[in-house]
């Protein structure tokens, strides 16, 4: 009734103002809040006859400081310590594969051979003009050593016979590239190439992927906005879905790179195996603790209630002349997560929040316990 009166007021001063007879219209009012008064009054009497208000059932709970995190959550995935794309460091075609994918290999193990006949071909040659220089060379030195000859044949001999020594070592070293070794101890996890195709270090695919899931680790890209609230050694929670489990561990790495593309930077959190089989780009949900304050008041969210003109505010439970009353406190906040939010000032510890019943309750309404 009291709203009822309340609109009805403010929409008869409207029409007042709008009319050129103001006095007129405040009689007019005056006449209409005395009837609307005595009509109010009346249905009090016949619903409360004792002069008592309703009183609404309600649950409230003591509050106590608590410890409060806040966690900035990212969508990360599982990575091997080491996943390596392998690839040839010549360009050729490929003639033999030698392991399979799931094959376990050692580091230095060959993976594939490409072809390199022609570089075989021409260390044939460079062989056997090799022998021809050394034998020419010991001859020349034979005469030097009995100083037959000038110095100058002999140097010239001598360089000709290291030129192609060097020769043949640079040509023994592009045979070896020519073929594919594992660079780590770990799985073959995919096989791109071909017996036939042409494979080199430029090409998009990698010829092997080798990933060694010793040590396995959480890897995830954070916005440049958290640059300053995340750093090594932070308090970290791991959800993965696929085990449906948490682990805490602690920011292993935190890039100081801010990728100019994304505007993210990597974290990475190395994580025990515990026996369980990770598999790489599982997808790993971290939470990185950005915030703490071990004692402090946290209500759920749902709790806090806004006026336009009053701000926030819960009811909180009071003892007054005997009776129960709900009471408003006007309440800051801090900061919320995880459906809780922090109360920096308006509630201390004792203080009896309401927690049912709330939502239709107004300051001095006559509550009693559930």
């Amino acid at each position: 009734m009291k709203k009822l009166f309340f609109f009805l007021g403010i929409l008869t001063l409207v029409l007042a103002c709008s009319s050129p007879d103001k006095k007129a219209q405040l009689e007019k009012l005056k006449k209409e809040h005395d009837k609307i008064a005595i009509q109010i009054s009346n249905l009090e009497k016949e619903l409360y006859p004792a002069g008592n208000k309703t009183i609404t059932n309600v649950s409230a709970e003591s509050l106590s400081k608590r410890t409060f995190d806040h966690f900035i959550e990212v969508q990360g995935r599982i990575d091997g310590n080491e996943n390596i794309a392998v690839s040839p460091r010549s360009p050729g075609v490929v003639l033999k594969i030698l392991v399979k994918e799931g094959d376990f290999v050692r580091r230095g193990q060959l993976l594939a051979e490409l072809d390199a006949d022609v570089a075989k071909q021409n260390l044939k040659d460079l062989q056997t003009q090799l022998a021809f220089v050394t034998d020419m060379f010991e001859r020349q030195k034979a005469l030097w050593d009995q100083k037959i000859g000038s110095e100058a044949q002999f140097l010239d001999m001598k360089n000709k016979k290291e030129s192609v020594e060097n020769k043949i070592a640079a040509l023994k070293e592009q045979i070896n590239m020519s073929s594919i070794t594992s660079p780590i101890d770990g799985t073959i996890e995919d096989i791109p190439i071909k017996v036939g195709q042409m494979a080199s270090a430029t090409s998009p695919q990698p010829a092997f992927r080798v990933i060694n899931f010793t040590r396995a680790k959480a890897v995830a890209d954070v916005g440049e906005a958290y640059s300053s609230k995340i750093n090594t050694g932070d308090q970290v929670k791991i959800f993965l879905p696929d085990y449906n489990e948490e682990i805490q561990q602690r920011v292993t790495f935190a890039s100081k790179f801010i990728n100019p593309t994304n505007r993210t930077f990597n974290v990475e959190i190395e994580i025990p195996s515990n026996n369980k089989i990770f598999r790489a780009n599982m997808i790993a949900v971290i939470r990185i603790k950005d915030y703490s304050n071990p004692s402090t008041i946290a209500i759920p969210q749902n709790f806090i209630q806004s006026s336009k003109d009053e701000g926030l505010y819960v009811f909180i439970a009071k003892e007054e002349n005997g009776n129960k009353i709900a009471r408003k406190a006007f309440i800051k906040t801090g900061v919320t997560y995880n459906g809780l939010t922090e109360v920096t000032n308006g509630l201390d510890a004792g203080d009896k929040i309401i927690t049912a019943g709330y939502k239709d309750l107004y300051d001095g309404q006559s509550i009693e316990y559930k």
